[in-house]
């Protein structure tokens, strides 16, 4: 089965096999560094994107296990990042922040803006995340204290300061988390179980990106953010015919994707199941421009 996709890595390839590849922008373009979700997986990395804009990589979204590798074979620069965004708090989605960190003031001077969910009970805010993980006093990586703004540790490369904002996760309305460099970026609070996530969209040189994170596909208030996009990034983490209180189905993919008029829906977040027949689920509902997600693939943004 075959499906539009540019600039892709074949999804079963051995990593020893995965080329090394920079985007270039036309002049917008989504990148996937991680294309796989939770499970081990010999050929996907954990949930990660990159956003291109001409030859450099703007946006940063997710940095699951893998992104930090996946980082570096895209020839992306930490210096050029304009926002890192964090959908949710699971590992598959933020485990690999701390290593993209790690001696980044080499690499960047000015600070970092980066965001992420609000808590609720019995899961942190993002800002209370960051503290246990870089914090002076009780962090678990404190040679990183200097992103909260503490002085670096002693013989330490440290990281560039972090400038952080928390996106409530429970408001029913987007709301526009930063606003700079020629890139709009809206978060709305999405179901993914009693986990607090949220869906991302940017707008830049006149193109819409909607990354939607995991969800269960049932708040009709996504399909209405999602409304337009020319690309939505869905994913695609259940099997065809199953349910799950967390992940939609993929024939609730392609109904969303369907009902929201995109231009081209990629899917991502893929697990280990019979991947042809959950594609031919989501096509009984949508019939648009689709593309598998591959690690490192790039789909321009038209």
């Amino acid at each position: 089965m075959v499906f539009a996709v540019f600039g892709a890595v074949p999804a079963l390839a051995s990593p020893n096999h995965v080329a090394a590849q920079g985007c270039v922008g036309n002049p917008v373009t989504v990148q996937i560094l991680g294309s796989g979700g939770p499970r081990i997986n010999p050929d996907r990395a954990s949930a990660s994107y990159l956003l291109w804009i001409d030859a450099q990589a703007k946006l940063l979204l997710d940095t699951g296990g893998g992104a930090y590798l996946r980082f570096g074979q895209s020839r992306a620069r930490l210096a050029d990042l304009s926002l890192v965004a964090i959908s949710h708090l699971h590992p598959d989605h933020v485990s690999d922040l701390p290593a993209i960190l790690w001696t980044s003031t080499a690499l960047r001077e000015a600070p970092l803006p980066i965001v992420g969910p609000s808590g609720t009970e019995g899961m942190t805010d993002f800002q209370t995340f960051l503290n246990r993980l870089f914090g002076a006093e009780q962090g678990a990586f404190q040679v990183l204290r200097s992103t909260l703004g503490a002085p670096p540790a002693p013989a330490s490369g440290g990281g560039v300061r972090l400038e952080v904002s928390v996106a409530d996760a429970r408001k029913t309305e987007a709301t526009t988390v930063f606003d700079k460099d020629g890139l709009t970026v809206t978060a709305l609070g999405i179901p993914h179980g009693p986990f607090p996530t949220l869906a991302y969209r940017v707008q830049t040189r006149g193109v819409s990106i909607v990354f939607s994170s995991d969800q269960t596909g049932t708040n009709p208030r996504f399909i209405d953010f999602a409304r337009g996009a020319n690309v939505l990034i869905m994913h695609m983490a259940i099997a065809a015919g199953t349910k799950s209180p967390l992940h939609a189905s993929p024939a609730v993919v392609g109904r969303v994707a369907q009902e929201a008029g995109v231009g081209r829906l990629i899917l991502s977040h893929i697990g280990l199941f019979d991947l042809d027949a959950a594609v031919a689920e989501v096509k009984q509902a949508y019939t648009g421009p689709l593309t598998v997600g591959a690690d490192l693939q790039c789909t321009p943004v038209q």
